[in-house]
């Protein structure tokens, strides 16, 4: 039910994009992300921000090249992106923020029971996770496939 209290906590109009993280998630996501390779430069970028930018691109659907210019650079939150994908670190996240949702809610962290209908196994047959990932990916065809380049040999 939507009460004073609640609206005030879901009340984002006080952050810069309705996508950022406040401080008390930021709080909850901060301790999962890995720490900056021992070696070489220290890290420059704020994870925060690089955060921020994942979040805005899964919030809006936009495309890599329209990242707002107050955000890190396209490259770093990709890149960012594609290690915290292949190291397991987007799951580890995802994990830990679900198990908490489900016991603040007062549920158990694993649910006990699921509910499977047909467009769910429509949707899970067209690839899953991998899927996401490639929606989120500039597309890449040579033109040699387009059919669009013709050989003049």
């Amino acid at each position: 039910m939507w009460t004073s209290k609640n609206r005030g906590r879901y009340d984002r109009s006080k952050l810069r994009y309705p996508s950022d993280l406040t401080d008390e998630e930021w709080e909850l996501v901060e301790p999962l992300i890995p720490p900056g390779r021992s070696g070489g430069g220290k890290r420059t970028v704020i994870m925060r921000e690089v955060v921020n930018g994942l979040m805005y691109i899964l919030s809006t659907g936009c495309q890599w090249r329209a990242v707002p210019k107050d955000l890190p650079p396209k490259s770093t939150i990709y890149e960012y992106f594609d290690l915290w994908t292949y190291d397991g670190t987007l799951k580890r996240i995802h994990h830990t923020l679900y198990e908490r949702c489900r016991e603040q809610a007062q549920r158990e962290a694993s649910p006990s029971a699921a509910i499977i209908d047909s467009q769910s196994v429509k949707s899970a047959e067209k690839g899953g996770p991998a899927s996401i990932r490639t929606a989120t990916m500039r597309a890449r065809r040579s033109r040699a496939r387009s059919g669009t380049f013709w050989s003049t040999h």
